[in-house]
């Protein structure tokens, strides 16, 4: 199936831990960035994740209605849906979900999969994120600790965010100290002794190591991806488990290095937010291409403009192409090109 079931997604998963790469897990927030991210995939033989915040579930929703979770209900219909045209597999996840919006947003979709578990189907997201960096880490854990059985009983994968990512991503913003941006292994402790290492249900960690949302010039933003690797260390030797126990999340990527890509991947991220970049690639082409067809998508000096070319398809497919290319580059930055679960 196009869009992965829990067994799939949990193999996808292993897979990159195993062999040593990460997908991209690339937010969408309409039909047209979905075909983006589809296209783009396919063209890199790579599977990977297509995730939707509560701003763009809102969008989806249709910008005036602000309805997040019948904007989520639809943006899943529809990727599953189309993906069925494209030669990959891909998962669906819910991206950042602080804690006020966890009853319009998370708790509903958790409730609509549950349903649809009973009748015998599948979940309708292979993933959620609850995102309690915003809260007390006791808080934060508490939370997950709450929906973690939950996400079990479905058969999905709960993401926590153990750490606090800097900048801005659809109105969740964190200012403070630098220091709150670099997770501790005595903060993961305390995460796994209530959540467990995959016995209480699977989860996934976005850790921070000085990640930032949006774009950043190089050198502005002190990453340190070797703090993985530690947290890693520190968490094996204390659980006494083997290497790398914890299934890691990249966020705030945007304005990385290839090294430090490839330095993270290589202390267990298996998942790496892609946005910013996305986002720029689309809407760089549609700047390009109204500045060369001015005359055409206006109707300048009495003239009629061109149809063809204020037609939106016309820009939105440049548009897509645009998009898909960054989404290849993304699977060739991770590693995650050529891999799919069809090749």
């Amino acid at each position: 199936m196009p869009v992965a079931t829990p067994d799939q997604y949990a193999d996808m998963l292993d897979r990159a831990k195993a062999g040593g790469f990460a997908y991209p897990a690339i937010n969408a927030a309409s039909s047209q960035s979905v075909n983006a991210i589809l296209q783009g995939l396919t063209e890199a033989g790579s599977d990977g994740i297509i995730q939707v915040t509560t701003g763009g579930a809102d969008y989806f929703a249709g910008h005036t209605v602000k309805g997040r979770a019948t904007g989520a209900l639809a943006f899943a219909k529809f990727v599953t849906e189309v993906a069925k045209n494209y030669p990959i597999t891909v998962a669906l996840h819910t991206d950042h979900c602080p804690k006020p919006a966890l009853a319009d947003f998370v708790l509903p979709l958790l409730e609509a999969s549950e349903e649809q578990v009973k009748a015998g189907g599948e979940p309708i997201f292979q993933s959620h994120m609850w995102d309690g960096s915003a809260v007390p880490l006791d808080e934060n854990i508490e939370i997950a600790a709450e929906l973690l059985p939950r996400l079990k009983n479905i058969n999905a994968i709960l993401e926590v965010e153990i750490g606090v990512v800097g900048g801005e991503e659809d109105g969740v913003q964190h200012e403070g100290s630098n220091d709150a941006l670099y997770t501790t292994v005595a903060d993961v402790t305390k995460a796994v002794e209530s959540l467990g290492l995959g016995e209480k249900g699977r989860y996934i960690s976005a850790l921070t190591f000085g990640n930032v949302h949006g774009v950043y010039k190089p050198g502005n933003v002190k990453l340190r991806p070797e703090l993985l690797g530690e947290i890693q260390e520190g968490i094996a030797a204390k659980f006494g488990t083997g290497p790398k126990p914890l299934d890691l999340v990249f966020h705030g990527g945007s304005g990385s290095t290839s090294e430090e890509i490839a330095l993270a991947v290589a202390n267990g991220v298996i998942k790496m937010n892609i946005d910013t970049d996305t986002q720029y690639a689309f809407t760089r082409s549609v700047a390009g291409f109204m500045f060369a067809n001015y005359d055409g998508v206006l109707k300048v000096d009495g003239e009629v403009g061109n149809k063809k070319a204020y037609d939106p398809r016309a820009w939105g497919k440049i548009a897509e192409t645009a998009m898909a290319a960054r989404v290849v580059e993304a699977t060739q930055q991770l590693g995650s090109a050529g891999k799919s679960l069809g090749v």
